[in-house]
């Protein structure tokens, strides 16, 4: 059991285990099957690439979304708001994952009613954002316990996730993959063009309402894995880098869905070798390959720019 990386465990093992074998280091060299026989040695592995895959991939499906809906603000809102839910819930007994939910699902389908009024609301949307902080700030210092419970919440703690955490994780992913792939396009409709499909009788609100609560569900569970704080590497980055790449939408979810799966992997991997948190390398490995995806598409339009403009010359002067 370990609470945030190999390194962590091998401190915890120095109580009970000999020193010639706390003096080895985890392998990594060019044999590839021992490298992954070693990865996955130990069960707060396993267990972290089950949870995190399935997180990332329903942020990477929601989050591209989130991007075409202009939400990115919102959800990162309901992730401040989840922090309340969770410190208030361990502080009255209850599982934090039992407050992420409650929260976040009542904020996601208060958001939803407001539809288009919640555009133009940052100023509303950022205090509420701080005043749920803030409140979770109160409810930690209430609590009796261990304040690593709260970084864990503030930055993800998927090193300590259990069977059982698993397992709720990969519901709840699969629940959130599968209601997205039900209401995918009338949800596209109302997305490219809300009063077009108003008028052709989608229910813009109720959907909206809907998608809410599902980003709801999808932020409570990314949480476990980036922490309220870094959210944003895997509902947003992935979405972003792929709306830059794609014009279409099922494309754009498929890439933003694997994009998102591969930061996680890249950041577990590393995260098991260097005594570091996880949700850095993974909002660090985000961060620069959205760098990298916007270098790219600049280069790739202007490129296109200069193919297409002398050939659009040549038309102007030969039209009448």
């Amino acid at each position: 059991m370990a609470t945030c990386s190999w390194w962590a465990w091998r401190r915890k093992a120095r109580i009970t285990m000999l020193e010639p074998y706390l003096a080895a280091v985890p392998y990594f060299g060019w044999d590839v099957l021992r490298d992954l026989q070693e990865l996955f040695r130990y069960a707060f592995m396993q267990h972290a690439f089950e949870a995190g895959t399935m997180v990332a991939l329903s942020a990477g499906v929601i989050g591209y979304f989130v991007v075409l809906r202009g939400l990115s603000f919102a959800a990162h809102a309901l992730s401040h708001i989840g922090f309340a839910g969770a410190t208030g819930a361990v502080l009255v007994g209850a599982g934090p994952l039992v407050g992420l939910l409650t929260f976040t699902m009542a904020a996601g389908g208060v958001m939803g009613a407001l539809g288009q009024r919640l555009r133009g609301r940052d100023v509303t949307i950022g205090l509420v954002m701080a005043w749920s902080l803030g409140l979770g700030v109160l409810f930690t210092r209430l609590y009796q316990g261990s304040a690593n419970l709260a970084i864990g919440i503030l930055f993800g703690q998927i090193f300590g996730i259990t069977t059982q955490e698993v397992a709720v994780t990969f519901i709840a992913g699969a629940l959130t993959v599968l209601a997205l792939v039900v209401i995918y396009r009338p949800l596209l409709f109302a997305t490219l063009d809300e009063e077009v499909a108003e008028a052709k009788g989608v229910p813009v609100r109720g959907l909206a309402i809907i998608f809410m609560v599902i980003l709801a569900v999808a932020v409570s569970e990314a949480v476990q894995v980036v922490g309220v704080l870094l959210i944003f590497a895997l509902i947003v980055a992935p979405a972003a880098i792929a709306d830059r790449f794609t014009t279409r939408p099922s494309r754009g979810v498929l890439l933003s869905a694997v994009l998102a799966v591969l930061f996680t992997w890249a950041g577990l991997t590393i995260a098991y070798y260097l005594p570091y948190p996880v949700g850095f390398f993974i909002t660090t490995i985000a961060f620069w390959s959205y760098v990298l995806a916007r270098v790219l598409s600049a280069v790739v339009a202007r490129r296109a720019t200069g193919r297409v403009r002398p050939w659009r010359e040549e038309q102007v002067r030969h039209s009448p």
